[in-house]
């Protein structure tokens, strides 16, 4: 017998203000976006504002994607229970006033701590978005807004470095580097003026159990992780850190086992256990984690060896990435409109292959540098080879991820798939700072440059070898976001985080 309820919904008159909500949606996203990547190239002008050494960069970069990450599905989580709405507008004003607290950080460590709040604020704000569209959008008008919210998100992530440099460069009022958590304060307000207005209320289902014991392990797992990453190149890789990177892996074997244990208890654990059991599902979190470790690491690279190494203006840096943002749009278009559809899988061979001869083109570039005369048009094809590469398998990596894992998994396993995106990143921030400071030190650039870049091929080759794991088709756009009749409201959607 049908569902009546079922039957109801299908009747009820669309809500009035629902592209006002779309709109919102989209500007706590690009939010994110920019503050992943806009103080990519706020560097040199840190280091003479706050005192901050390759450390300190490294952990204002890395600390917001490390928190966000590790926070990501406990805020789906919460949303789940206490109402998306709720949760939307109590994550926007404090990712807002995280924001302003930046902006007004008077020394490196208070910066610190502040961008490890925003992005804790960010894990409670961005899981609510594709919730929230599900809920005020069906059918054919759903298609349509993922067909406008994919775009709109590329764009945020290649305008990042852009805008910082223009930001800093401009150095508007005399706030510098400040201005790029500034720019967050009116669109932030304007965003939680109109959702407080037009955000419909629905209640959260209160019979939804927060598992906060399997949250505090993955936080605390994840920090054990990147910590020494990031200290362990200054202090000499003492003794504590291998303890800690130690301690990292037991905390996530710990988690695992709990999330089973917390199932079989009949309680409802954070990440569907199912997943864990999944060989593709979890090879591919490794995927995801290599892939998104190596290419934030490498852009980070490339930011630093222009401002530190050739002594490019923020402006200047910012638009240097632009090559790698081309690429990287031509490369997904190219991939998601036909290629993945056509060939696969093999989309997600011939990716890493493209971005190792962007590699080899970019180490020959280097190799050939005159410092005297210098210019970014000097190392672009290799870096928009390596980008178009890297738009390739971005297009469709969660798709064949995603296609391994059962209907009614889909919420789970996109937020879990976005967590390892985002600690990844954090990662490869701590690895790739580490590995091209310890060159820097010595003005050696061009060979931190390189080194950077035989990490990134070591990485490159693992996962390539990690893709003939997966499934050989990808799952439909519509289902990667949880839209199938089998998805419950418990099943929290999270965005694919991409940083470009």
């Amino acid at each position: 017998m049908r569902d009546p309820s079922a039957a109801l919904e299908e009747t009820a008159e669309p809500y009035r203000w629902r592209w006002l909500i779309l709109a919102v949606m989209i500007v706590a996203e690009v939010m994110d976006l920019l503050d992943a990547s806009i103080v990519n190239v706020a560097g040199p002008d840190l280091e003479r504002s706050l005192g901050a050494g390759s450390v300190g960069l490294q952990w204002v970069i890395g600390g917001y994607a490390l928190t966000l990450g590790a926070g990501l599905v406990l805020g789906g989580r919460l949303g789940d229970r206490y109402g998306r709405r709720q949760l939307f507008l109590l994550g926007l004003t404090a990712f807002t006033a995280t924001s302003l607290l930046c902006a007004v950080a008077p020394n490196i460590e208070s910066l610190i701590a502040f961008r490890l709040l925003q992005g804790t604020a960010g894990a409670m704000l961005l899981p609510q978005g594709l919730g929230l569209l599900r809920e005020n959008f069906s059918g054919p008008e759903l298609t349509k807004v993922f067909a406008i919210f994919g775009p709109v998100l590329g764009l945020g992530g290649i305008i990042g470095p852009v805008l910082g440099g223009f930001l800093i460069e401009g150095d508007f009022f005399g706030l510098g580097w400040r201005s790029v958590f500034l720019v967050n304060l009116p669109i932030g307000l304007a965003a939680l003026v109109v959702a407080a207005k037009f955000v419909p209320r629905k209640a959260g289902d209160r019979t939804v159990r927060v598992d906060m014991t399997g949250g505090a392990l993955i936080v605390a797992s994840c920090a054990l992780l990147v910590l020494p990453l990031n200290q362990g190149q200054q202090n000499g890789w003492p003794l504590w850190t291998w303890l800690s990177m130690a301690g990292s892996v037991i905390g996530f074997a710990l988690f695992a086992l709990q999330q089973r244990r917390t199932a079989a208890a009949g309680r409802e654990p954070l990440v569907t256990p199912g997943l864990l059991r999944k060989p593709a599902f979890t090879v591919g979190l490794g995927g995801i984690a290599l892939f998104f470790g190596g290419l934030v690491g490498t852009q980070l690279v490339l930011t630093l060896f222009l401002q530190i190494g050739h002594r490019f203006t923020a402006g200047d840096a910012g638009l240097g990435n632009l090559p790698l943002a081309v690429g990287t749009a031509i490369g997904g278009a190219v991939s998601g409109a036909f290629l993945a559809e056509r060939i696969g899988r093999k989309v997600l061979q011939i990716g890493p292959m493209v971005q190792l001869a962007g590699a080899v083109v970019l180490w020959v570039e280097l190799e050939g540098l005159d410092a005297a005369s210098f210019s970014i048009w000097d190392i672009a094809p290799g870096v928009a080879v390596a980008g178009i590469g890297a738009g390739m398998v971005i297009a469709a990596l969660f798709s064949f991820i995603l296609a391994a894992v059962d209907d009614d998994e889909i919420g789970s396993a996109s937020g879990v798939l976005s967590a390892v995106q985002a600690v990844g990143g954090s990662i490869g921030v701590a690895v790739f700072g580490s590995v091209f400071f310890a060159r820097a030190t010595t003005d050696d650039f061009t060979g931190g440059f390189h080194h950077a870049l035989i990490v990134q091929a070591c990485l490159l080759v693992v996962f390539l070898a990690i893709t003939f794991l997966l499934p050989e088709k990808g799952r439909p756009e519509d289902e990667q976001h949880g839209v199938t009749p089998e998805t419950t409201a418990g099943d929290s959607g999270a965005k694919q985080h991409l940083t470009v």
